[in-house]
């Protein structure tokens, strides 16, 4: 079978709503090679080891090949993300001087290619990401996770992502229940159950999502404490039971619901092992999606919970941080890494469940 390839060459800084906008167009795949150069800083403080192979993109720049079905009309839709991209300066972000270019390929082609950039890697003091086809032998006190983020998601190494573990491996003392909002494959539930939670609710609007990190919960062998279900940001709690009612009675500041895509049993499972208030919120989104529902974030958490919020280009910064306070959160750390932020904002100790 042969695939669309599209490939864009865009500004590093734009690559959270590049590949948004790629996935949102219908992409089965999407992968992105920054730009590497021998003075480029990277971070080898936990002793990663960067083996990938110098390129010749432009600093600054990645290039983003995005594979589409052969039944997709790939001039119409290149002609809609060129529009989307020269209006990313709306919304804080800049493409640069962007190109799109249309080829094809075979599947064998590019379904494994990827795996040879993606090796074991330290992404906190304690906690190593390792792929699933490489052999890695654990350091004492390291906790490992088993990882197959497939070609739709990323490999649990990018910034957004690495803060969020920081901060659960700071935040997570020993059996705290947490909700993942757009857990993508997984990652950060289970690294919170290495970590010491005692259950996970990671939901994802995308159905691949969910069933991608069922896979990787499963590998990591925590299908009994971590629930996957499919939901618009934290529209399933909403579809549970009558003590799920009494206790969540918030709605997304944008009217969006979960459409009843879960069946009764699935959202009654998810109920029994982790229904509000809970402990800590984790959520590796778009900071424009994690400004539209902060008040529900607050309504799930009980008082003195955590809500680390990550996804955050420098940017907008300011903005996320005006909508914490202005819902009431308390400000606890601010990490960063690169040109990304993560928030780590509490719910005051004082405050009604």
């Amino acid at each position: 079978m042969r695939w669309h390839e599209l490939t864009v060459l865009a500004t590093e800084s734009s690559q959270e709503m590049v590949t948004h906008y790629l996935t949102e167009l219908g992409a089965g795949g999407v992968s992105v090679e920054e730009a590497w150069s021998p003075d480029k800083p990277r971070d080898t403080k936990y002793g990663e080891v960067y083996d990938t192979p110098l390129n010749d993109i432009r600093p600054g720049y990645a290039l983003y090949k995005a594979y589409f079905s052969e039944d997709y009309e790939m001039e119409p839709l290149a002609a809609e993300l060129k529009a989307l991209l020269e209006g990313l300066p709306e919304y804080g972000y800049d493409a640069g001087e962007f190109t799109i270019h249309i080829g094809s390929v075979h599947e064998d082609d590019w379904a494994n290619a990827w795996k040879q950039f993606f090796k074991p890697v330290a992404v906190t003091e304690r906690l190593v990401i390792k792929p699933t086809w490489e052999e890695y032998e654990a350091k004492e006190g390291e906790l490992i996770i088993e990882l197959d983020p497939g070609m739709a998601f990323g490999t649990g190494t990018h910034p957004t992502t690495t803060l969020c573990l920081k901060a659960l491996e700071s935040a997570i003392d020993g059996g705290e229940r947490i909700i993942d909002v757009g857990t993508g494959s997984g990652v950060l539930a289970i690294g919170a159950m290495k970590l010491g939670a005692a259950k996970v609710l990671a939901l994802d609007l995308d159905p691949v999502a969910v069933k991608c990190a069922k896979e990787n919960i499963e590998l990591n062998r925590y299908e009994r404490d971590v629930e996957v279900r499919l939901s618009d940001l934290l529209g399933v709690l909403r579809e549970g039971d009558a003590d799920i009612g009494n206790t969540y009675n918030g709605s997304t500041d944008n009217g969006s619901t979960d459409n009843g895509n879960s069946d009764n049993d699935s959202v009654q499972r998810a109920a029994d092992g982790v229904k509000p208030p809970v402990d800590l919120v984790v959520a590796n989104i778009l900071a424009e999606i994690i400004l539209l529902f902060i008040a529900d974030v607050m309504d799930v958490l009980k008082p003195g919970g955590l809500y680390i919020a990550s996804g955050i280009f420098k940017n907008k910064e300011a903005a996320v941080e005006a909508g914490l306070l202005a819902a009431g959160f308390e400000i606890v750390d601010v990490l960063r890494q690169e040109d990304w932020v993560a928030f780590v904002a509490g719910k005051p100790k004082g405050a009604v469940e």
